[in-house]
């Protein structure tokens, strides 16, 4: 049975099937005498009418390999993970229901696994910010140590999401499963950029005598601008506004015995 657009086809047996259309989940019986096109044409009349939130990304860091199918277990509240915890017969990990922290925003997946003899319930615990997770690893070191007798059960923690398991059949295989998350902290900029690269030396040079020419340019024409002023004034007011001989004193040192006019001055 293929998946359709609209809705995920899962097989159970020969004489039962499960249709998971948005938060609809469809049981057909005798799927055989169902053609795939009528399938689809039913849940496409139910897709309108069911919810398309995405489902919690926490559930795809579960590891594949070992996974006993049907016992992954979401929860986002405090209720819900100590009922889930307490229909799988695990009163360790109910146990552990205070030191989540849902009240700040914490999503919970759980999961039995089993390879062999080896068996361990994985927890996941997913925080809003690292800090978060940082800060509730500490309590749950303590509820852990309390709730799960058994050695290996070990809080780890990747960014901001937190994983241990409870009750391993050894700390080897919760080490592996541990090991085996697929979670990965990725960095996201969303702000516009773009790549910087340094100009060619000739074009650098070439600004650099470009801007000294320009300075030099500017000092001469305020220079001459300024000189020429000054002597304008002194030849059209002489002694008026420049170099007035009553109001300028000159320190000679007496090396000549001539005296300064201070009319040469400029």
């Amino acid at each position: 049975m293929q998946p359709s657009t609209l809705g995920r086809f899962t097989a159970v047996d020969d004489k039962g099937l499960l249709i998971l259309v948005g938060n609809i989940v469809i049981g057909v019986n005798q799927p055989r005498s169902v053609s795939t096109k009528d399938l689809q044409e039913f849940t496409s009349i139910l897709g309108p009418q069911s919810d398309k939130t995405p489902l919690p990304p926490i559930r795809e860091y579960l590891p594949k390999e070992d996974l006993v199918n049907a016992t992954q277990r979401y929860a986002l509240g405090p209720e819900a993970f100590r009922a889930a915890a307490e229909g799988e017969g695990k009163p360790e990990i109910a146990a552990l229901t205070n030191a989540v922290g849902f009240a700040q925003g914490a999503e919970v997946m759980v999961a039995q696994y089993r390879r062999g003899r080896d068996t361990g319930v994985l927890l996941l615990i997913d925080y809003p910010t690292p800090q978060l997770a940082e800060l509730h690893m500490r309590h749950l070191e303590t509820a852990v140590s309390e709730a799960a007798k058994t050695a290996g059960s070990v809080i780890e923690r990747k960014g901001s999401l937190l994983s241990v398991v409870i009750a391993p059949s050894s700390a080897a295989y919760a080490e592996s499963l541990r090991g085996a998350v697929n979670y990965e902290t990725q960095v996201t900029w969303n702000e516009a950029s773009q790549t910087a690269t340094d100009p060619p030396w000739a074009l650098v040079l070439y600004r650099i005598f470009l801007g000294t020419g320009v300075f030099m340019v500017m000092a001469i024409a305020f220079g001459v601008a300024f000189g020429g002023f000054r002597i304008f004034i002194k030849k059209m007011l002489p002694g008026k506004v420049f170099d007035r001989p009553e109001q300028m004193e000159v320190l000679q040192l007496g090396l000549s015995g001539n005296k300064i006019d201070t009319r040469d001055l400029y």
